[in-house]
């Protein structure tokens, strides 16, 4: 594995989450980075993603750190909530996005300027951790595609595995032993040259959402070996809800039923 040399300026937040973050990982960890050297050395770009635990931000961080960039997360509201966190994730450059919201929109903006701004811009398309009863990614969010065709930036994917062996999704302990393989495959730049000088429509969005979330479902399947279902989980459909653990939810209606 070949590795970079941050040329950011750290800050004394990241000084801090690299002290603390990385040891714990090496710790509880084995880590296989794929075509890490795909992550653009510099420049402003978005690093997209599936999610399958509540733990794999931090891993994204390190394989985004190894390669010599300092990762901006779109991070929701709920954790800028206490004033000491809010301080210390402003001070590391993490941007607040209130999920469902009209206010999202400043995340947006925000977003934007990050990435005009040469930063790497860590994004969830979809918005929350899979609820895929194989894990498969699901459908995505317009978010990535919003800013790659506001900024024209590079769109690099991500296809990730192990995590969800280190903390299960909704867990409330993780399984520290023995340390668990967190493979993580970088992948070329999403190809959305064609849409960028189209008019803005839901359209156009839709189609580099989706151009996405195949670019990265392709890489999740060399990563695990396996071909992913024809037809991406839809949480709308599937009448879950979009934020919060809806295992717990499902329970508590069960109880109120009569």
């Amino acid at each position: 594995m070949k590795v970079r040399k941050l040329q950011q300026r750290r800050g004394w937040a990241f000084s801090i989450a690299v002290a603390i973050v990385k040891p714990a990982l090496l710790a509880t960890t084995r880590h296989d980075w794929i075509d890490g050297e795909k992550i653009p050395a510099s420049g402003g770009f978005i690093l997209v993603l599936n999610h399958v635990s509540h733990i794999d931000p931090l891993t994204a961080a390190h394989v985004v750190y190894d390669h010599g960039r300092l990762p901006r997360y779109l991070a929701k509201s709920g954790l800028f909530k206490n004033k000491a966190l809010a301080y210390f994730l402003g001070a590391a450059g993490q941007i607040p996005v209130e999920r469902l919201s009209r206010n999202a929109i400043g995340a947006y903006d925000a977003a934007v300027r990050a990435v005009q701004q040469g930063e790497c811009v860590v994004v969830y398309p979809e918005g929350t951790i899979t609820r895929d009863p194989g894990q498969w990614p699901m459908t995505g969010k317009s978010g990535a595609a919003r800013i790659a065709l506001a900024t024209g930036c590079p769109v690099i994917p991500v296809g990730q595995w192990g995590a969800q062996d280190l903390l299960a999704p909704y867990a409330k302990k993780p399984d520290l032993f023995p340390r668990k393989l967190v493979t993580m495959k970088v992948g070329d730049p999403v190809d959305l040259s064609d849409l960028l000088g189209l008019p803005p429509s839901h359209d156009v969005t839709q189609r580099a959402t989706d151009r996405i979330m195949a670019a990265i479902t392709a890489l999740v399947e060399d990563v695990r070996g396996e071909k992913a279902p024809a037809e991406r989980f839809n949480m709308r459909k599937a009448g879950l809800p979009e934020t919060g653990n809806p295992y717990k939810k499902a329970k508590k209606s069960k109880k109120e039923r009569p």
